[in-house]
């Protein structure tokens, strides 16, 4: 974005998400002040860039949550639908690097570029290119990527950042031989806040949902939505609150889910938010609250 005159003496522009200005005229013109002067910060021109600013922050937090989306819940997602929001910066930063699967099982690698036809270029683990032209793409969810220590190892190694959280998100696999009867999860129970409120604050900044007497989150695993909960207590009968069992329940939240019946990325994604939960509390030595 170029710069705007504001009125004889300067000009401003959008750096780096803020609002900059310099001398249009003077001893130092076209040189970048530290500050906005007083008398041009209330100049339309100033304001229509501020409100310009938080527009282009909100775009970009609503594009990483839509890809975020794709992630977590492994969606195949149309190659033309890349095509038409690449060009976009926001959408470019929360796409690139992340780690892309075509209609061939063999087909990943770290998304680089996605021209106008759809056809996508991608590193792979071992330096490569790769070129796709798939009619859908995933971005799985890391608990379902293979090799996937291989991929974080050239990550680190190639300066690879991923705009959103997918190689380095938190994991969890279920373990084998869980009890077939067993629902409840009891491994990040009993962290102790000072209130219900609190707990429920740290839930909702995290991104999960608070009803009453649980935090949860919905999550698609292979077509399949659970819905997994931790307690967090009674907000009318309970001064200090605390972490309770971790559940997963079907889609209209009524049916309990045994744990041998829950997938690997919702078991993962429940796992991450108990254990999100749990460590913002308080836990005394023995384990207990």
């Amino acid at each position: 974005m170029g710069w705007l005159a504001v009125g004889d003496t300067y000009e401003v522009a959008l750096a780096q998400g803020r609002v900059v200005a310099r001398p249009a005229s003077g001893k130092s013109p076209g040189e970048p002040l530290d500050g906005l002067p007083a008398e041009i910060r209330d100049h339309p021109e100033v304001s229509g860039l501020e409100r310009f600013a938080e527009w282009l922050d909100r775009h970009a937090a609503e594009c990483a949550a839509q890809v975020t989306h794709w992630m977590v819940s492994s969606l195949p997602v149309p190659a033309a639908l890349l095509a038409r929001v690449w060009p976009d910066e926001a959408w470019q930063a929360a796409l690139r690097d992340i780690v892309v699967v075509g209609e061939a099982p063999g087909d990943a690698g770290f998304l680089r570029d996605v021209d106008d036809t759809g056809r996508l270029r991608a590193v792979t683990p071992d330096g490569g290119t790769l070129r796709l032209t798939p009619r859908t793409v995933t971005m799985p969810h890391p608990v379902l990527l293979p090799g996937l220590a291989d991929l974080r190892t050239f990550a680190a190694g190639s300066g690879v950042t991923q705009g959103i959280d997918q190689l380095h998100r938190a994991t969890w696999h279920k373990p084998d031989g869980l009890d077939t009867g067993a629902v409840a999860v009891t491994e990040f129970a009993g962290a102790e806040y000072p209130s219900w409120f609190r707990l429920s604050a740290r839930a909702t900044s995290l991104g999960y949902q608070v009803s009453g007497m649980s935090a949860f989150d919905r999550i698609r695993d292979a077509g399949r939505i659970l819905v997994a909960s931790v307690g967090i207590g009674d907000p009318y009968t309970e001064e200090r609150a605390w972490t309770g069992a971790l559940t997963w329940r079907d889609e209209d939240g009524h049916r309990p889910v045994p744990l041998a019946e829950v997938g690997p990325v919702a078991w993962s994604e429940g796992m991450r938010m108990a254990a999100a939960l749990h460590a913002g509390g308080t836990v005394t030595a023995d384990g207990g609250a």
